[in-house]
């Protein structure tokens, strides 16, 4: 115990010293500043008293503790609420023109179209009802594009707008078949436009060319061995020739590719090789009238019958030569005879050959048919 007064006996004693220092320090502020005042006032300088005031404020400023006293917190202006306007195909006309509603292309907009249409996928009755959503805000009318920039006043507006940088259609080109006359070949490629990471697409590099084998000069061999060649190309019932290919990387490369197929092919149809001369008329698959014994009874008849129209008696020894016998050839009644003929032999004996036959040597002989 008398420890521990002796303890508080020297800290009362300790402060009591402090504060006796800061008593004196306090003095002595006060008397510099006084001094210091009175330097001033001798000099003629002015002193502001609010500043002192202002000062010593500084030095004593109140500590205000948060959540005594009541914030008072200015309101501000109440801002007027705009009120959203109607849907604008509430308010359009009837007769109004589309292009200048929806002139380009665009996300589909609910407010301007003036139609309903809905789109979605509905689980059970109790999502949405039952009901497939509306147009209002519907993200799935918004993903895929539309084409209400292509209606038939759009495309018409567009032709006006470029007919001035058009040419007139050539002439003679006016039906299909003076088209393929003028341009039998046709190239086929194609175009995908798909949303995706890369524009490529394998199926774009595509190719293909197409004909009809009656457009290529050929004879019979070189006729024969082009279908031989091409094999499955030939489509015998359309008598068209089809190449295409896609090897290439390139879809440019593809068509050069295939035209240079067709280029081929059809030198190579030409060629006769040695052992192909060994070919017999016995050999031959079908019945081809320019290369059998018929093609020759026939020009001789028909020579013979003009021989005696004009009043010719030799007509035993009657030769014709290779001008004589293309002009007869290509008599209509002599392709009829000749078709009737390969029919004939090819397809064999019905019910159509033989009275195609029938009505063709009537023709060729100028034979008329009792009534």
């Amino acid at each position: 115990m008398a420890t521990f007064n002796l303890y508080r006996a020297f800290r009362f004693s300790l402060n009591v010293s402090k504060s006796k220092t800061k008593d004196i320090e306090l003095k002595s502020c006060r008397s510099l500043h006084m001094s210091s005042f009175l330097r001033n006032a001798e000099n003629g300088d002015v002193v502001n008293a609010t500043e002192e005031t202002s000062a010593e404020a500084e030095e004593f400023r109140v500590f205000e503790i948060e959540g005594l006293k009541k914030a008072v917190s200015a309101r501000r202006a109440e801002r007027a609420t705009k009120r959203a306007p109607p849907p604008r195909y509430r308010s359009m006309p009837t007769d109004q023109d589309w292009t200048d509603v929806w002139p380009t292309a665009s996300t589909f907009k609910w407010s301007a179209v003036p139609f309903p249409v809905r789109q979605g996928f509905v689980e059970n009755s109790s999502e949405n009802e039952g009901v497939i959503p509306s147009k209002y805000a519907n993200l799935e009318l918004m993903k895929g594009p539309n084409f209400l920039h292509l209606t038939p006043a759009h495309v018409k507006k567009h032709c006006k707008a470029i007919k001035h940088l058009s040419t007139k259609w050539p002439e003679g080109l006016e039906t299909d078949e003076q088209c393929h006359k003028h341009f039998p070949l046709e190239s086929i490629t194609s175009d995908y436009v798909f949303a995706g990471p890369s524009l490529e697409d394998d199926r774009a590099r595509l190719a293909s060319i197409k004909f009809k084998l009656s457009d290529l000069e050929l004879d019979y061999h070189a006729k024969d061995k082009f279908i031989r060649l091409v094999g499955d190309r030939y489509n015998a019932d359309t008598d068209e020739v089809l190449f295409e290919s896609n090897r290439c990387p390139l879809k440019s490369q593809n068509l050069e590719y295939v035209k240079f197929l067709l280029t081929a092919v059809y030198f190579e149809s030409w060629k006769t090789e040695t052992w192909e001369q060994g070919k017999q008329l016995s050999d031959m698959e079908t019945y081809v009238w320019d290369m059998n014994k018929s093609r020759e009874t026939c020009l001789t008849l028909l020579a013979t019958m003009r021989a005696k129209d004009k009043g010719s008696e030799s007509v035993g020894d009657l030769k014709l030569s290779g001008a004589e016998a293309r002009a007869i050839c290509d008599l209509a009644e002599v392709r009829e005879y000749k078709t009737a003929v390969e029919n004939l032999f090819n397809d064999g004996e019905n019910s159509e050959t033989l009275d195609a036959y029938k009505a063709a040597v009537e023709r060729l002989l100028q034979l008329k048919t009792a009534a």
